[in-house]
């Protein structure tokens, strides 16, 4: 769940913040930054119909009918107050797309989530705000995305998926996981596990018509699966993924990390490739592991190498 953009403006100084609206008023730029995370590791932009709804996926297949890791991306904007729904919910920084492009996997797939990127109804009527508010997590949303997992398997002959969710994309994730029989892991980053509490350290609203993945957890718990939680996130603390634990109750499959340097929207992308490497089965510890910070920008190697 990212802060509203009105949240957001009041930390810009005067400065800067003709720049915080610009964002806002030039939606054009918000998806040319899609592409230029996507085009230099080659994902190539793929509408994704499903139900009413159309799916932005950016997609890179180079063994057809084998596994993909596929990404989904978090809630994006949700409220300019808490009595009124933001006008896009685009996130400005895809975190999950630019983890999806340190993703090094010859089958990487990242999805957005409904309404994002001006992609509307099929009928091409506005996408209603509730979709991005009080029912992103709506059993309709949910069919959404098993109906994309089901298309990208009939395109590619897909026979399993790695799924990583972050934010409320691993709300969908979870609940995803736990309806499939075709997810071989699980991986969250900063992931919003019990909407309801989350609701709560905001203060947001919560709303009881959406799903929430405490009721699913039992059935991920034969999955492989790891956690990660920053240090730093005062979104969805340790707290919230306590919660997630708890209800899934068998904790053999549950691997959970700690990320120094990491808060809900900051320092991931730098130490994804670590991240993503570290063990995921069912012979690890429960206790949360921390991960020291590596420091070593992006362009590391390439930079040494000029040197």
């Amino acid at each position: 769940m990212s802060f509203p953009r009105s949240f957001l403006a009041l930390s810009c100084s005067a400065l800067v913040l003709a720049s915080c609206s610009f964002w806002s008023e030039h939606p054009v730029i918000i998806n040319d930054i899609v592409k230029r995370i996507a085009a230099p590791v080659f994902m190539l932009e793929r509408d994704i119909p499903g139900g009413k709804f159309i799916i932005q996926a950016q997609e890179r297949i180079y063994q057809r009918g084998e596994p993909v890791t596929l990404y989904i991306e978090g809630d994006g904007f949700l409220y300019t107050t808490p009595a009124a729904a933001d006008g896009d919910p685009t996130p400005t920084d895809p975190l999950a797309l630019r983890l999806a492009a340190q993703d090094g996997g010859p089958n990487v797939i990242w999805l957005a989530r409904p309404c994002q990127y001006n992609k509307g109804w099929k009928d091409g009527k506005e996408c209603p705000s509730a979709y991005w508010t009080t029912h992103r997590f709506a059993p309709e949303v949910i069919d959404v995305y098993n109906q994309a997992l089901d298309n990208i398997k009939a395109t590619y002959g897909t026979p399993s998926f790695d799924l990583v969710g972050y934010d409320g994309g691993a709300t969908l994730a979870v609940m995803l996981a736990s309806q499939r029989s075709d997810i071989t892991s699980l991986r969250t980053v900063a992931g919003n596990l019990e909407p309801r509490l989350v609701a709560s350290i905001l203060k947001a609203p919560y709303s009881e018509e959406g799903l929430n993945p405490i009721d699913f957890a039992a059935g991920v718990g034969a999955i492989p699966q790891r956690h990660f939680i920053g240090k730093n996130d005062f979104v969805t603390p340790p707290a919230v993924y306590n919660s997630f634990a708890q209800a899934v109750g068998n904790g053999s499959c549950m691997n959970v990390s700690l990320v120094d340097n990491a808060s809900h929207d900051a320092g991931w992308v730098e130490q994804w490739a670590v991240l993503k490497g570290l063990p995921i089965d069912c012979a690890q510890p429960a206790e949360p592991q921390p991960v020291v910070f590596d420091p070593t920008p992006l362009d590391g190697d390439k930079y040494k190498r000029a040197k």
